[in-house]
């Protein structure tokens, strides 16, 4: 308000310098040259006053236009930083289903890919759900791996989705080897994302570190196939058996794509 009220004095003071001056045009002195004198600072300041407030409204406008300029720039951010996550997904995905063919390829038997898509790792099961069913030959009983090792057992299986149940779950059985001794024994579901290896003779020699793989005498899992490390050996002072840890070689809380092998007639 005030800057208003100064704006209009100073074109008062101006109008009326000029009424004076043009007036008595002939005259070298009297009221014009003081009115010139009086009023030739404040059309200076006017001036400026002017200038000052014109760069201030191009500010205001520049000022406007620059913030719908970054938020646009923020906009066109946000979506290249959502399309680059989109390519490096695709990415990792193609990475794995190129480590699943290699391993599918490397075993040389019928496989089909399926994606996990959900979980149950209860206190009391621990299974997946996978996108494939019936329709694509999956049915209950076949192996389900990945290149780390075997994940478990399809038990359940609609015309699109099948339930895997994991080898760490406490329903789980697998005849197995270790693979440098040819110990043999059942490894057993542990519950709690470990694994037992059960009917170990105490007599049997078996260390932390070695390897245990599938046998094959079950029927069920194909012979050589990893399933773990043994973590933890403990020999009682009693009983016929020792009881072995096994640290298993699959990391199921990170699965997203799994191989399950079909059955020779499901090739047919």
């Amino acid at each position: 308000m005030v800057l208003v009220v100064a704006v209009l004095v100073l074109l008062l003071l101006n109008i009326a310098a000029l009424t004076v001056s043009s007036s008595r045009p002939d005259s070298a002195g009297g009221a014009a040259p003081i009115a010139l004198h009086l009023t030739a600072p404040f059309q200076k300041g006017l001036t400026a006053t002017l200038g000052w407030i014109r760069s201030i409204w191009h500010g205001y406008f520049n000022l406007v236009s620059t913030a719908e300029e970054n938020k646009e720039l923020r906009r066109e951010v946000a979506q290249l930083r959502e399309q680059l996550n989109g390519y490096n997904e695709l990415k990792l995905l193609n990475g794995r289903m190129r480590g699943l063919l290699s391993f599918k390829e490397a075993k040389a038997r019928n496989m089909v890919a399926a994606m996990v898509t959900g979980k149950d790792a209860s206190l009391w099961y621990r299974t997946l759900i996978i996108d494939k069913g019936t329709e694509n030959g999956v049915a209950k009983g076949q192996p389900v791996v990945v290149p780390d090792g075997i994940v478990g057992q399809v038990i359940e299986a609609s015309h699109r989705y099948a339930k895997v149940l994991l080898v760490t779950d406490r329903n789980s059985s697998v005849d197995v080897l270790v693979q440098d001794t040819r110990v043999r024994g059942v490894l057993k579901g542990g519950g709690a994302g470990e694994c037992r290896f059960a009917y170990a003779n105490r007599n049997d020699t078996i260390k932390p570190g070695q390897r245990i793989v599938s046998s094959g005498l079950d029927g069920v899992f194909p012979k050589g196939f990893f399933l773990g490390t043994v973590s933890e050996v403990r020999k009682g002072v009693s009983g016929i058996f020792q009881d072995v840890a096994v640290a298993p070689s699959v990391t199921f809380e990170t699965l997203e794509e799994v191989l399950v092998i079909m059955s020779p007639e499901a090739g047919n």
